[in-house]
């Protein structure tokens, strides 16, 4: 049993099984938030690091590789207990830092233009295993805390996990280990409407970023499998009621395919489709992966379709570009070889 898996309630009432005081999991689920190995939780009894050495694990990721970018993004490969990977990133913004968490290993959505999905979906991830990826990535910053924000972007589709990403959240939030505000957290999905609804009434207000990509129904069916179950009105409904009950504002993302989705009618219909919903656009160029023919647009018409968004008194920006050089930007993790 992996010991990351527990929450300090949990923790309680499993140490309380071997006769240990309620108060030793709090400094048990402190250890773990900073990564460090049972032998040397040096405020914890020996026969009882004993005892857990010899029949639990921590839960910990091991760092199978690094890839650094010049513009400080580390891309990490993360094995898991059971000979798993998944990638991790760590990004360096001038708000603080930040880290985008994968939830699967491997992603059932099939969309075209993300390399997590290449290789199939193996399985979920464990609410300990998504936390052990923001340990590791956190420890190997420094000693104390070295991550403002968290994104919940990386390998997977988050809400098709979504009892683990729960859990996941609520243990990263609690005060005494991680202490992760809500609104520092965002949670990107392509659009599972019901498991959109469930989590507009979870009482967790973090920021939901949804993967739209086209605003017609037959365009985003071409890239994302997911449009042939719920349509574009049915995303946007689901959106909507998540900022009615939560008040915070949606974050749309918009990968600009070349040709494709760049048009005065989508943005137009953007337009038609957000109106009374506090939002705002994230305008990403597509990054390129093996295998997908598809193109960025160039610089000129990203920015020429930004201002038609903007015109139409549409909230939109470009997303800066972080570690594309080491293949680690939006819809390259994937659950292979580093790189």
């Amino acid at each position: 049993m992996n010991l990351l898996d527990m929450d300090t309630n949990e923790m309680k009432e499993f140490l309380a099984g071997l006769g240990e005081p309620s108060f030793r999991a709090a400094q048990l689920c402190k250890w773990l938030s900073q990564g460090v190995g049972l032998g040397d939780m040096t405020n914890l009894p020996s026969s009882l690091r004993d005892k857990l050495k010899t029949e639990y694990a921590e839960g910990y990721v091991k760092t199978e590789k690094v890839l650094r970018a010049p513009d400080g993004t580390k891309k990490y490969l993360f094995s898991l207990p059971d000979g798993n990977t998944v990638e991790s990133v760590f990004m360096v913004n001038n708000y603080g830092n930040s880290v985008c968490l994968s939830t699967q290993v491997g992603c059932k959505m099939g969309c075209t233009f993300c390399a997590s999905c290449k290789n199939g979906f193996i399985r979920n991830l464990s609410a300990g295993e998504i936390i052990a990826q923001y340990i590791a990535m956190n420890a190997d910053a420094g000693q104390g805390r070295n991550i403002s924000n968290i994104v919940l972007m990386g390998m997977g589709e988050p809400l098709d996990n979504y009892g683990n990403v729960i859990r996941f959240l609520k243990r990263v939030h609690e005060k005494e280990t991680y202490g992760m505000s809500y609104r520092n957290i965002s949670l990107s999905t392509c659009g599972l409407v019901p498991e959109i609804l469930r989590l507009a009434d979870s009482g967790l207000p973090v920021t939901l970023s949804i993967s739209l990509h086209a605003p017609f129904d037959e365009k985003r069916a071409q890239i994302l499998p997911i449009a042939r179950k719920w349509s574009v009105d049915e995303v946007i409904a689901a959106a909507k009621t998540y900022f009615e009950k939560t008040k915070r504002r949606v974050i749309i993302e918009y990968i600009l395919i070349d040709g494709f989705n760049n048009t005065k009618e989508d943005a137009e219909k953007l337009k038609e489709l957000l109106r009374g919903m506090s939002s705002h656009i994230n305008l990403i160029p597509l990054n390129a992966i093996d295998g997908c023919d598809l193109k960025a647009p160039s610089k000129k018409d990203v920015y020429s379709f930004l201002a038609l968004l903007e015109k139409s008194g549409l909230s939109a920006t470009v997303r800066r570009s972080l570690g594309a050089e080491i293949l680690g930007a939006c819809g390259q993790l994937k659950n292979s070889a580093i790189g």
